[in-house]
């Protein structure tokens, strides 16, 4: 690349082995599920990027590949519910997850869930369930970042899932 103007070549460099993908997957993450839709139309993914982006107001962030089942449920109903896991809920996040091959609705078989103000699901039992309708959808390369008005919180006590490198895991303070 060159910038014409002041006469400055800057050579961007190209990414090898290990990847990006490789590197994130040392970083420890919360485990949650993203529930989102009505009905028939219900689906949703596991995420370990579900982030506050304000306090006041309350605004969360989720990043969406514009290519998964849940996208086009969350652009179509503008709500989700961040459901944090907690360390017992592993089998959650991998339904959602589509282990197996598990799809659409069947994602919310063998859990008990409970309508939010929004018309999305929380999860009973899970750490936190923010309920967030869509303020906006920008999108960058394969994904979308939703950022969402946060319109209800429940908690609950426990300790979190953590996934880190391809596995999951507790919290164990030190």
């Amino acid at each position: 690349m060159t910038d014409t103007t002041m006469n400055i070549s800057v050579k961007i460099p190209s990414i090898g082995s290990p990847s990006l993908r490789d590197a994130m997957r040392l970083v420890a993450g919360g485990v949650s599920v993203i529930t989102a839709g009505e009905g028939d139309e219900r689906t949703g993914l596991t995420v370990t990027s579900a982030v506050s982006l304000a306090v006041d107001p309350p605004t969360m962030i989720i990043c969406v590949n514009r290519e998964a089942s849940a996208w086009p449920i969350i652009r179509r109903y503008g709500h989700y519910c961040v459901n944090i896991l907690a360390h017992d809920q592993q089998h959650v996040a991998d339904r959602f997850a589509g282990k197996g091959g598990i799809k659409g609705v069947a994602r919310y078989e063998n859990a008990s869930w409970r309508g939010l103000f929004t018309g999305a699901l929380a999860l009973e039992g899970a750490l936190a369930s923010i309920d967030c309708e869509v303020e906006e959808f920008i999108d960058r390369h394969s994904h979308s970042i939703v950022i969402g008005a946060v319109r209800g919180i429940r908690t609950n006590p426990g300790k979190p899932l953590v996934y880190a490198q391809g596995s999951y895991g507790g919290f164990h303070p030190a």
